[in-house]
């Protein structure tokens, strides 16, 4: 389902056409702490497998992120990000609050997220700490992309 909303200046929207690939795979592969040295295929196939969300300013990308979920009971957030020069105008918050909004996102029983630094971004939005964190395990065959 598409989903879009104007925010002051900003686009905010579920269009995949609307996606800039270059425009999210930089800013992953140079600017992140977590998917520094990602490859683009990997972008490109993440995207393919994800409801993703995009933040347009004139129609220049400016920010991004995207969920994983079966859209009845799950969904796992990944890659939220505003560009460094747009940073400070709560971007951050309306992309994620756009992004909780979204119809598809509605009802689920579990959603989920990993950061390093925004945890009082996430907070506001009803995140928490793991309560039951030893029944949750994980599988990470490397940590970082190499070049």
């Amino acid at each position: 389902m598409l989903y879009e909303k104007n925010i002051d200046e900003f686009l905010f929207s579920s269009d995949k056409k609307k996606l800039q690939i270059k425009v999210i795979h930089q800013y992953l592969n140079k600017e992140s702490y977590w998917a520094q040295n990602i490859p683009v295929k990997v972008v490109k196939t993440s995207i393919k497998g994800s409801i993703c969300f995009g933040v347009y300013f004139r129609e220049r990308q400016i920010g991004f992120g995207r969920v994983i979920s079966d859209k009845a009971s799950f969904a796992y957030m990944a890659d939220v990000f505003i560009l460094n020069e747009h940073q400070g105008k709560e971007l951050g918050k309306k992309l994620i609050a756009f992004i909780m909004e979204c119809p598809d996102l509605k009802g689920l029983r579990r959603f989920m997220l990993a950061t390093k630094d925004a945890h009082a971004l996430y907070t506001k939005f009803g995140f928490t700490n793991l309560a039951t964190p030893e029944r949750f395990m994980e599988l990470k065959p490397f940590e970082k992309y190499s070049n």
